[in-house]
């Protein structure tokens, strides 16, 4: 029988090249798993008490929207905690040189019922066109203007209206971060940008999110949800916000992926509205649509309240965190607006639809379709 001969250096060398590995973590991708790990990553924060996010220049604010209720207390006691974006202005949020990512994003816009027309939007190393436009609603999945609680991985919506955002959004050069108000009113906004300075890796794709919206529907019974994507990456959900037009049940339409090439037919379908959005049977039990909220999808309805508010709306959302849609050249998403008419046939529908699609690609990408007009946003 032959011996084998371990020699003592190369087992050290071995463990010391582990061990130079685990050190290496760049201090992203965080989970319970990996939170007691220590990384060079360094944790900075934007919000109105440091607008730029620099180290050590948090609360130095000496005029703000606190300075009254401060008057007694003087600097460093809450005197700049929100902005005001007055009517027809933009915000930079945040303006961030280096490499990094976005980590988390609070906020509380008000007012809530206008938030369709404030718009965000994302850069990613110096492009010129965003690779977020979106309104702000929209984003956060609260389209109608309600407060609706969203208990999900990547956006939570929290009592009484306060929007987080944890997509993870890397950057190489440059991040900036705009909020656009459209409205002819100023509005207020509260809100947090936690990120961190690191290296990104080279495979990180850059953070997508694109809104469309027809009112009604324009192709009967298919709604478009993403067009006209080229590159490299992943599609990883879908929030749409619905008015239904018609009587009865609406859910009937197939969510389809157009990958890489596809035409005619699409390489991914799913059975219904309702199983795309992870549920079943209309989202009924005992004869009423029910609301729920989970980590990966999520159903709300916004019901008539006797007067003015005399429609029955939905908000919907999908996020493929376990099971992200990869492309290698291009991407199409569709839906179709199908429900049912007399003799157990479908119809072919154009309710109200409004959408966001959120998806991971390399740079450059595509320009956006142009965003609504105000009118064309407006809740109806």
């Amino acid at each position: 029988m032959k011996k084998i001969l371990i020699l003592p250096g190369l087992v050290l060398l071995s463990l010391g090249f582990l061990h130079a590995d685990d050190a290496s973590y760049d201090g992203l991708d965080t989970s319970l798993s990996n939170l007691a790990r220590t990384s060079d990553a360094q944790s900075r924060s934007i919000c109105p008490e440091n607008p730029t996010g620099e180290k050590g220049n948090a609360a130095k604010a000496i005029h703000g929207a606190g300075e009254g209720a401060a008057r007694e207390l003087g600097q460093g006691w809450k005197i700049s905690p929100c902005f005001s974006v007055k009517a027809h202005t933009t915000l930079t949020m945040a303006d961030i040189d280096g490499s990094g990512q976005i980590q988390q994003i609070w906020m509380t816009p008000a007012p809530l019922d206008k938030t369709r027309f404030f718009i965000i939007r994302m850069y990613w190393d110096g492009e010129t066109d965003p690779s977020v436009e979106c309104p702000l609603a929209d984003f956060f999945c609260t389209a109608w203007g309600q407060f609706k609680q969203i208990n999900s991985l990547p956006v939570c919506v929290n009592p009484g209206s306060a929007f987080n955002c944890y997509w993870p959004m890397p950057f190489r050069k440059h991040c900036k971060i705009t909020l656009e108000n459209l409205d002819d009113s100023d509005m207020t906004i509260f809100y947090q940008i936690n990120y961190v300075q690191t290296k990104v890796p080279d495979d990180a794709a850059y953070f997508h999110a694109q809104f469309r919206r027809e009112n009604p529907v324009k192709t009967k019974g298919l709604y478009t949800i993403l067009d006209g994507v080229k590159g490299k990456g992943q599609y990883v959900g879908t929030y749409i916000a619905y008015g239904v037009h018609n009587r009865g049940w609406w859910g009937e339409g197939e969510a389809k992926f157009y990958i890489d090439g596809d035409t005619d037919f699409p390489t991914i379908a799913s059975t219904g509205t309702e199983d795309y959005f992870c549920g079943s049977y209309d989202f009924d039990t005992n004869g009423q649509y029910t609301d729920f909220s989970s980590p990966y999808s999520g159903f709300s309805v916004i019901r008539p309240d006797g007067h003015y508010e005399s429609q029955t709306r939905f908000n919907l959302y999908r996020w493929h965190i376990r099971d992200p849609i990869r492309f290698t050249s291009d991407l199409k998403v569709t839906i179709q607006d199908l429900g049912w008419q007399s003799g157990g046939r479908y119809l072919q529908q154009q309710g109200d639809m409004a959408s966001v699609a959120f998806w991971y690609q390399t740079e450059p990408h595509q320009k956006f379709p142009p965003l609504p007009s105000h009118d064309e946003l407006e809740l109806h």
